[in-house]
């Protein structure tokens, strides 16, 4: 009798460990090797033609996956369109009138449609573009791993929480990210993307007016030009992250923290005296270390909490549900 409770508590502790493994066990870099072997390479066309017609571009597919992943995980959940079942993820406090790329990705599901339809999902095809936007401006390249299925909710309420703000303290980002399951080092690398894109008036004007210490004056006067101090008044003019290098995926992000020169609050706060700046500094220093640190956070922030198997659906459309 105790021989059989010993066994069945040893098979209760197996099923509670396998039930608690991460989700990327069932992603696999191979998954449509034999369902849609053509997808991949259709996905890369149209990011490379996207981002060679608007060099931005490359920036915003990145940060497309980004708020993505960290709203229900990486389900592609922030793609659909508000409905009577869908109070929509593209409204919410980070995303609306900010977050852009949707029509890329709506071209390459098209396009993978086309050729296999029902296979290829939209989250993966996310996952995807934001890979082949960092190679397509110089930065480093991964191994998607593939097999996520696309979301049938999305979630404003989570957005609006989940997401960080431009205004977002250290402590707090620490938090987010941890709440992810993402190290401080993996938030600082995925911080980096900011070496390309730019960023509107209304999300960095209370930085380069407070006259505080922790930003460069000539850079908060150069800022200035292009943002008025008015709240309302140019609120959707635009400004380079990384003024210097704005459209080259490099390390110079970390740099103009140094500096001194973060344009986002959330940025600078990665150089402030706590507990990154070894990281900043580091980052600085070694352009490879940074890449390299870039694409295996960008790993681990693609295996957040996917659908897989019998979860969700392939959404024929990503804007709406099946």
């Amino acid at each position: 009798m105790v021989s059989r409770l010993s066994l069945a508590c040893v098979v209760f502790s197996l099923f509670l460990i396998s039930s608690c493994l991460p989700c990327q066990a069932q992603l696999s870099s191979n998954f449509y090797d034999s369902t849609c072997p053509n997808a991949l390479t259709t996905i890369r066309t149209a990011i490379r033609r996207a981002v060679s017609s608007e060099r931005r571009m490359a920036a915003s597919l990145i940060r497309l996956h980004f708020h993505d992943c960290f709203v229900q995980g990486c389900d592609a959940s922030i793609m659909l369109d508000n409905s009577p079942s869908i109070d929509s993820e593209k409204f919410s406090f980070s995303n609306n009138n900010s977050i852009r790329g949707f029509e890329v990705i709506d071209d390459a599901k098209a396009q993978v449609e086309s050729i296999c339809p029902g296979v290829v999902s939209c989250a993966d095809i996310a996952a995807v573009a934001a890979r082949d936007a960092s190679v397509a401006v110089g930065g480093p390249s991964w191994t998607v791993r593939l097999g996520r299925r696309d979301s049938t909710t999305a979630s404003r309420s989570l957005a609006d929480s989940d997401i960080p703000r431009a205004t977002t303290s250290l402590v707090n980002l620490i938090g987010m990210f941890n709440g992810k399951g993402l190290s401080e080092r993996d938030m600082v690398a995925l911080s980096g993307s900011h070496t390309i894109g730019q960023a509107r008036c209304v999300t960095f004007r209370g930085r380069i007016y407070d006259n505080s210490s922790d930003i460069d004056a000539g850079f908060a006067s150069t800022r200035r030009r292009n943002c008025p101090s008015a709240s309302g008044n140019g609120n959707n003019n635009l400004a380079p992250l990384d003024l210097v290098t704005p459209n080259s995926f490099d390390n110079n992000y970390f740099r103009n923290l140094i500096q001194r020169r973060g344009l986002l609050q959330s940025d600078q706060e990665l150089f402030s005296g706590q507990s990154t700046d070894s990281i900043v500094t580091e980052y600085s220093r070694n352009a490879s270390l940074f890449s390299s640190d870039f694409a295996a956070a960008m790993l681990r922030m693609g295996d957040i909490e996917p659908l897989t198997g019998s979860q969700g659906e392939i959404r024929r459309v990503c804007s709406v549900v099946n």
